[in-house]
């Protein structure tokens, strides 16, 4: 069995991406799923869409790869973390939409607690600022605007999870419930000092601890697919959080060492060892992957709009067909002509915890052109790590000395041009940029023994290019400040009673 199949279920597609041993890609399919906007603000998924366009992406990748199911040594997924999903655990029915991390309708409910004066309590025992980000309060609103869905809760007949735990219950024919650390630490009902639910946190949030899954490690045999034919006996043996994978697959396993995902958002993680250590900068302290029983730690900050913008350009003002075209606009002018672009579409994540700003253009002439608002929008996507960046230094005192780089948007250069810029480091593209499923990967083979242990990958990992920054550290002081000034522009902008969950009740899908 000379093959692994990874499963990366993002935000706007799902992939399937057959590995060899030597970490190459020898097949990939990938679908996008439809992004639901049924209010400003909220963000939805179809959980049967994300299963049956899983299933169908991993058939495609066998298919094109010319193997069949018995040629794969393990399966591993990687998924978009905190995306809450709660489903029959009868009939194997969602009771609602997945409700994505971007979504925002439950941010009065934050702001409730944190007048109550818990912030505090749950940053300690979890490690994460409170916000509507995580899955806790989006939970909490299916049992509480779904009718009947509460006392089923209560009752033990609703379960919940993220996608990988959607997707293991769904594979395995609903035998198996489980979920692990970088996932779980994503809840905000997880305790990262236990490595346990945390009996206070569900109180507090209204959750009965029998919807939820057991916790297990990032790298072990779950069980065997039986729910579909074409996949049937092949091994779970592997899951991660998107990022955590990518942390994982660029081979970040020493502390000090850092990445960051261009993908739906960005999303910045650094290796901080063994040790949960709190931030002083509003970072998110998280779990990596758990590897038998060595645990490790990583500080995260998350941009929530940053490929993303790209698909906006296209889908949203139709100013391209592409994202290359994208690149091809922004390089054909020197600069954003003074445009800045800050893309806060569901607010704005780390370090500024605002849920109530929203994107503006601004700089706007008679001479600005599209060429002008696609740089705006790479450099938007830049400014946003620039920051992340800044904060992680402070509250580790460690100076970055390089940048690993990843995801779909990595292949922008003139992104990464500019990013290298702005840090004034080099910017580092390895030669396999989909890390997030070559993580989970190796988590799954490590688990089968396919390979034997964290340093015989650690060969893999390959540079394709170095971005060198050019910028004049003078010029790079006056871009980032005039981003500053638009930041400030367009934070606390949509008015908190048109963010608050006291909608009213839905009925599921």
């Amino acid at each position: 069995m000379p093959y692994i199949l990874a499963l990366d279920a993002g935000t706007t597609s799902v992939r399937a991406i057959i590995f060899d041993h030597a970490g190459q890609i020898r097949a990939i399919a990938q679908q996008e799923i439809r992004q639901i906007f049924p209010q400003p603000g909220w963000v939805e998924h179809d959980p049967q869409e994300i299963w049956q366009t899983q299933i169908t992406v991993a058939i495609e990748a066998l298919a094109r790869a010319q193997i069949q199911a018995r040629d794969i040594a393990a399966v591993g997924i990687a998924n978009q973390r905190e995306t809450s999903i709660v489903w029959d655990r009868e009939t194997g029915n969602p009771v609602y939409n997945a409700i994505v991390w971007q979504d925002r309708r439950t941010a009065g409910r934050c702001d409730q607690l944190r007048e109550a004066g818990h912030e505090g309590a749950i940053q300690q025992l979890t490690g994460l600022v409170l916000d509507p980000y995580f899955s806790a309060s989006k939970i909490a609103w299916i049992l509480d605007h779904v009718p009947g869905a509460r006392a089923q809760a209560e009752a033990s007949r609703l379960i919940c999870g993220t996608v990988e735990t959607w997707l293991i219950w769904k594979l395995t024919g609903g035998r198996v419930h489980v979920t692990e650390p970088s996932n779980a630490s994503r809840t905000m009902l997880f305790n990262l000092h236990t490595g346990a639910w945390d009996s206070e946190l569900l109180k507090l949030f209204s959750i009965p601890q029998s919807m939820l899954p057991q916790v297990r490690c990032s790298s072990e045999v779950y069980g065997e697919i039986s729910a579909v034919p074409a996949l049937a006996a092949m091994v779970l043996a592997g899951a991660a959080g998107d990022q955590q994978a990518a942390l994982f697959g660029q081979m970040c396993v020493r502390p000090g060492l850092a990445k960051n995902t261009y993908g739906t958002g960005c999303f910045l993680l650094q290796n901080i060892g063994s040790k949960p250590v709190a931030s002083k900068q509003r970072l998110l302290t998280t779990a990596m992957c758990k590897i038998g029983s060595k645990q490790e730690y990583a500080l995260e900050g998350s941009a929530f709009i940053g490929g993303a913008l790209m698909q906006w350009l296209r889908d949203g003002l139709h100013l391209v067909r592409s994202a290359q075209e994208v690149d091809a606009l922004a390089a054909s002018v020197p600069d954003s002509g003074g445009v800045i672009l800050v893309p806060a579409f569901t607010g704005l994540g780390a370090p500024h915890w605002d849920p109530y700003a929203r994107g503006m253009i601004i700089g706007l002439t008679r001479d600005t052109s599209a060429a002008h608002i696609a740089r705006a929008a790479l450099e938007g996507v830049a400014f946003q790590v620039a920051d992340l960046i800044d904060a992680m230094h402070t509250d580790t005192g460690q100076p970055l000395t390089q940048l690993r780089v990843d995801g779909g948007a990595s292949r922008s250069e003139p992104l990464l041009q500019f990013q290298a810029d702005l840090l004034g480091v080099p910017v580092v593209r390895p030669a396999v940029v989909e890390t997030t499923a070559l993580g989970a990967a190796y988590l799954a083979g490590l688990a089968v023994g396919f390979w034997p242990d964290t340093d015989s990958i650690a060969t893999h990992w390959q540079v394709e290019k170095i971005f060198e920054p050019a910028m004049p550290r003078a010029r790079v002081a006056e871009l980032r400040g005039r981003w500053n000034e638009a930041l400030g522009r367009v934070k606390n902008w949509e008015p908190k009673t048109q963010t608050n969950d006291t909608t009213a009740v839905v009925t599921p899908p």
